[in-house]
Parts: C-alpha cells; structure tokens; sequence
C-alpha cells in the first residue's frame, strides 16, 4: 500500500499517521484565558526536546472539519504560559471527557472532576491529580499551515517541575511502574506504559560494539535466533574467545551432551536461544553460538 499525503484526504492521513507514529506521550496542559477562566485540553503531539534549556514541544492543530483552533492556542497566545501535566491510568477518562469540544469559557477542571491548584510560577493552574506537572514559559508559536489538519507547534521552556513522591524509587527516578502513565495511539487506541509493557534494554553507547557484520554468517542465518537475538549480539562489546570453548564444555553439561552427539550446530543454537530467553545471558549464549561455529 502506497500512499501520496496530496491525493488522500486529511482525515484518513490524520489517521495513517497516528496509527504509524505511536504510542505517544500525552500533554495534558492547562492554560488559563484573559477573563481568568481555567482551560484543560489533552495533545498527543507532544514529546520533550531538550533538557539544557528544558523544551517541550506540543501541537495544537485546526480542526479538520471547520478549520477552527481550541482555547488553548489562543491562550498561549496571550498568555505566554501554560501548565504541561502528565496522563497516567488513574485519570485517563477524566482526561478523555476533556478532549470534548465544550464552550470557550466552560471549566474542563469542573467537567471532568479535576482539582485545579496553583501553580509556583505561571498563572495557569495544575491538575492536582496528575503525577507530574511541568510549569512553562512558551517561548515560541509556529504555525505549521492554514488549513484543517494544520499544526501549532508550541514550544515551552519548562521552569518549574513539580513530581509526586509516590513515584519516585529508591535511585530517586521516575519509577515506571508507578508513574502507569498512558500513552496514545490511533483512533480510540491507548497504551498503558506499566506492568509487562515495561521492557528494559541496556545497551551502552560509549563503548563500541563488535556490530552485526562480525556475527559468524551461520549464526546470522540461523532459523532458531530471532532479529532481536541478532540485535543483542550485534551489540556485544567483545566477540567470545576460542580458548575459553574448551571451558565451556567442561563446566556445562548441555554444551558436553550435544557435542557428543548429532545435529551439533542446530541443537546449540537452541541451547544458545534457551539460554537467552530463559536466563538473560546474552554471554553464555555468544559463546554457544561461536562455539557452533567453529565445529
């Protein structure tokens, strides 16, 4: 399926795109209008692009089916400020009741259950009930075109980070497991960021890795490794040494019995892939795997 952005309609693109770039944070901001009314609205094109200065970017986009923008554009705008919170799982339907389309004017705060409380150094207010709020400055407003579908990148410089205790772990970081923040996907699609979604991958960027052209060109074609398994490899910083093969046989017994016997290349890859996804030693398993080799 190819697709041309100039021979599609907006509203089918919009959701190409959204489904293909996913999942995405969720900007939860809040803006506060000339008349001092609170305004609460959710963007998912949002993500943070620097840490020195602090930037956030979110965009708010004209409305595809009568090109209009939301309050909180306009409040920015005047403003020069507004409140960045974080969605997690405990408020993501009250988040939901604020992406409708209420009157300018009108309390999503009110309309959704949420408690506004004041902020340190912007005059927008934080939703108390989400985990993290960031206190912006809006250092600039791009508009991206004129017509429905349009974006505003709004870009904000964050000058205050307020994060609630119950998430911090004993390193003194966000624990992911309990920030549960949700992230959005296309359509009425969300993802929860917690529990089994969680995957850590520590791959060191200082060091240099062997890469993947280094990897023995039978255990690149290997039908029991998977792409990921490759992957770990590739990212090794020392390829196994052929003095320690002798080691390994002595000291593990899987390794003697399948040298002893047929199909020795085939059943070490096995081993090597039982060793990966059972006991997360992606060490062991390279020195399977050239051991294999080099039979």
């Amino acid at each position: 399926m190819k697709i041309d952005p100039k021979e599609i309609g907006t509203k089918d693109l919009h959701q190409f795109l959204l489904a293909s770039v996913a999942p995405r944070p969720i900007a939860f901001v809040s803006t506060i209008d000339k008349n001092g009314n609170n305004n609460l609205a959710p963007y998912s094109f949002f993500n943070a692009f620097s840490s020195n200065p602090p930037i956030i970017v979110f965009s708010s986009n004209r409305r595809v089916s009568d090109n209009t923008t939301k309050d909180t554009l306009q409040n920015v705008i005047d403003s020069g400020e507004c409140v960045v919170n974080v969605v997690n799982y405990d408020i993501v339907r009250q988040m939901a009741v604020t992406s409708i389309q209420f009157d300018t004017g009108i309390s999503e705060f009110e309309k959704a259950g949420l408690t506004p409380i004041e902020s340190d150094l912007v005059k927008a207010a934080r939703v108390k009930e989400s985990p993290v709020n960031m206190e912006c400055k809006v250092k600039e407003v791009q508009p991206l075109g004129e017509q429905g579908g349009a974006g505003h990148l709004i870009i904000c410089e964050v000058i205050r980070m307020h994060v609630d205790d119950a998430v911090i772990d004993d390193r003194n970081r966000i624990d992911p497991h309990k920030i549960d923040l949700m992230g959005r996907m296309g359509r009425a699609y969300y993802v929860r960021a917690s529990g089994e979604a969680i995957h850590t991958i520590v791959q060191s960027v200082t060091e240099i890795s062997i890469g993947y052209q280094q990897i023995p060109e039978s255990i690149r074609l290997s039908k029991i490794l998977s792409a990921n398994d490759l992957g770990r490899l590739a990212g090794l910083k020392n390829a196994p040494l052929k003095e320690n093969f002798i080691k390994l046989i002595n000291a593990h017994q899987g390794v003697k019995s399948i040298i002893a016997g047929p199909k020795k290349q085939e059943n070490l890859h096995q081993l090597a892939k039982n060793v990966i996804d059972k006991e997360d030693n992606i060490g062991m398993a390279a020195e399977i795997l050239w051991l294999a080799d080099s039979i």
